[in-house]
């Protein structure tokens, strides 16, 4: 037995219980709508997150109806798809997603 054995009998972890109540934390799909600035006065907002069964090109269709404006979808290898739309739309794709029950 080393001395730090003898000097700490019973280590206590705090997070313990809570790590144990939480086994499901961070499992949680959350749609993350995030404005990215350009230039001056020029922004984009980018939506991530949805779930892969989502048509993400008709979803970006009807966004880009809804708000006229311009988007895409791009691949990211890390994130996976991503839309894009030009301009501040964060609040209105939160308002369309929830409408949509997406």
């Amino acid at each position: 037995m080393s001395d730090l054995d003898l000097l700490v009998p019973n280590a206590f972890d705090p997070f313990a219980e809570e790590n144990a109540d939480n086994s499901g934390a961070g499992t949680k799909d959350y749609v993350h709508i995030r404005i990215q600035q350009r230039n001056g006065r020029k922004s984009l907002t980018t939506v991530q997150g949805l779930k892969k069964e989502f048509s993400y090109n008709k979803i970006l269709k009807d966004l880009k109806k809804e708000f006229c404006c311009n988007g895409t979808v791009v691949q990211d290898p890390e994130l996976g798809q991503v839309i894009q739309l030009q301009g501040d739309q964060r609040k209105n794709v939160s308002t369309f997603l929830v409408q949509e029950l997406i």
